[in-house]
């Protein structure tokens, strides 16, 4: 008789597992910073739950634990960087992390409580930039395009300041965690910001940017994930889901000003 109840425990024990495994395949959590990314997945919630799939948003303020979370399996995915951020992220970290679908851009800008025109920028000016690698050369190519410096050809996406052959202004910089830019900038003479960190400060690109990134970016936003789980049943859901007419609506109506366009 202990014997058969041990054996009816276990198959028991078999069958919540199969079943809890199943349903955690219908979970999915994925980490994004607030504005847009957290606002569009939340969009979508309902969507997916009328496709069987329950889509918990966690929203993170930083650019580095939202990969760690996906990478340790913590989350199933994160939506809030582009492809070169993750590329090099991979490099530096010997992460797996993939790309599953591009959603939108952020144009990146120079910002400034001083000066209304880049070109008014004094000799000495002190521009705040991002510190992480892509991002920071992404400031500093938007500052090259703006002909304000000049970078050595060999540099490319992960250009720093040493990288800078030609600095007419001698523009001196500070090298400062992207999500701080905003609060930084009246202390300094312009700053380079992200656009999901100058949303929610209230700069938009279009009018309160000195010089904005071109449409031509290759800076898309990403939905990401850990090698292996890209073809997911619910990957792809969301996937799909962030690539909708619905989406590209809100996008469009939310951001008319293009602080955000959509690139599906």
């Amino acid at each position: 008789m202990k014997k058969i109840f041990i054996l009816t425990i276990f198959a028991f024990t078999a069958i919540l597992a199969g079943c809890s495994k199943k349903t955690n395949g219908n979970v999915i959590t994925v980490g994004a910073t607030p504005e847009p990314h957290a606002a569009i997945l939340n969009l979508i919630v309902d969507d997916l739950a009328k496709e069987g799939i329950t889509l918990k948003v966690q929203e993170f303020t930083d650019y580095v634990t939202p990969n760690e979370a996906v990478e340790s399996g913590e989350i199933d995915a994160n939506f809030f960087q582009h492809l070169p951020y993750m590329n090099t992220f991979n490099d530096e970290k010997g992460y797996h992390l993939v790309s599953v679908v591009g959603v939108h851009i952020e144009p990146l800008a120079l910002y400034s409580k001083k000066y209304s025109s880049y070109k008014d920028l004094p000799n000495g000016s002190t521009v705040a930039i991002p510190n992480d690698p892509t991002n920071e050369g992404r400031a500093l190519l938007l500052l090259q395009s703006a002909g304000l410096i000049t970078l050595d050809s060999k540099a490319g996406l992960t250009a720093v300041p040493t990288d800078i052959i030609d600095n007419a202004k001698n523009l001196k910089f500070r090298e400062i965690e992207a999500a701080s830019l905003p609060r930084v900038l009246q202390d300094v003479d312009a700053a380079v910001i992200n656009g999901n960190y100058a949303i929610p400060a209230g700069l938009i690109a279009s009018k309160d940017g000195l010089f904005v990134e071109g449409s031509d970016s290759p800076y898309v936003n990403i939905i990401t994930v850990k090698y292996g789980r890209q073809n997911d049943k619910a990957i792809q859901a969301l996937a799909k889901a962030c690539t909708s007419q619905k989406v590209k609506d809100y996008i469009n109506k939310t951001y008319p000003n293009g602080e955000v366009v959509a690139v599906f």
